[in-house]
């Protein structure tokens, strides 16, 4: 009896089967046959419409398309965009003065025409500025090769020009380097590297630490820049970021004059060493 029954079980689920095998194959020729063929088969009219949903809008055509036809990707565009990296007001026992560091530059992902400028106000007059016109070129996804110019001024100082070639970006374990090597009139030669590196103590608290160094292959008694290591700046900022583009901060700065550098300084009745104490802000657009 048990057998009988698992037998008639057995029987009806392969009638199921191939009956609805049956169904689907006719289902599909109707299909065919009525003209309701997926996408990409041959003489249906019902192959979807890929502007069906555009509202009559048809891409290259109309009162304001563009004469491009092709999409524009977004290392096509120009972009701008100026950082003033510091602008501070810096105590020392010897006076005070108001620091500046700036880059402006405009162009695309890969290549950029760049403006940087440093310098320093003292008794209403600037005592030294440094600005370099550079083009700058995107070799990798974090560094740029930059060549340009350079030239060096001051209050009653000569000017001083260069060729620049350096590198900018950022090296492992995030620090933000530049590395320029410049070349002047009258066989001068200078290195001159800058490190820093920003360290979150909150999402909008932050801590910089800032080295910079200056290297020159010759003697420049005017200037009170001697061959060797020049002088050296090591730094220390907090800054509150309200925003990714605006931040006050604070901090301190130690700066050193080394070799010769360091013994012009002395004869001219000036000293080696300085300490200061900055409160500024950072800001861009």
């Amino acid at each position: 009896m048990v057998i009988h029954h698992a037998k008639n079980i057995l029987l009806s689920v392969l009638a199921f089967l191939v009956m609805g095998g049956a169904a689907a194959q006719e289902n599909h020729e109707a299909m065919n046959h009525g003209g309701m063929v997926m996408s990409g088969g041959k003489g249906s009219e019902n192959v979807r419409d890929p502007n069906a949903y555009a509202d009559g809008y048809v891409r290259g055509s109309g009162l304001y398309t563009s004469s491009k036809t092709h999409l524009m990707m977004s290392d096509e565009h120009l972009f701008s965009s100026l950082l003033v990296d510091r602008l501070e007001y810096a105590h020392t026992n010897d006076g005070n003065a108001v620091n500046y560091e700036a880059q402006a530059w405009i162009g695309n992902t890969y290549d950029k025409f760049l403006i940087k400028a440093e310098g320093s106000v003292e008794k209403s007059r600037i005592a030294d500025t440094r600005t370099e016109l550079l083009w700058s070129h995107a070799v990798s996804p974090y560094w740029d090769v930059q060549s340009g110019l350079r030239n060096d001024a001051g209050h009653k100082l000569p000017g001083r020009n260069w060729l620049a070639l350096g590198v900018q970006g950022t090296a492992p374990y995030w620090l933000e380097t530049e590395a320029t090597v410049y070349a002047g009139s009258g066989g001068r030669t200078a290195l001159r590297l800058t490190v820093a590196y920003d360290q979150l103590l909150t999402q909008h608290l932050i801590l910089q630490p800032r080295v910079e160094a200056n290297v020159y292959g010759k003697d420049d008694p005017v200037w009170q820049s001697g061959r060797g290591l020049s002088d050296a700046t090591l730094g220390l900022r907090l800054r509150y970021e309200f925003s990714r583009q605006f931040a006050p901060y604070i901090g301190i700065e130690r700066s050193q004059n080394f070799g010769k550098t360091a013994s012009m300084v002395r004869a001219a009745g000036g000293s080696q060493g300085e300490t200061r104490y900055i409160v500024g802000v950072r800001f861009w657009f």
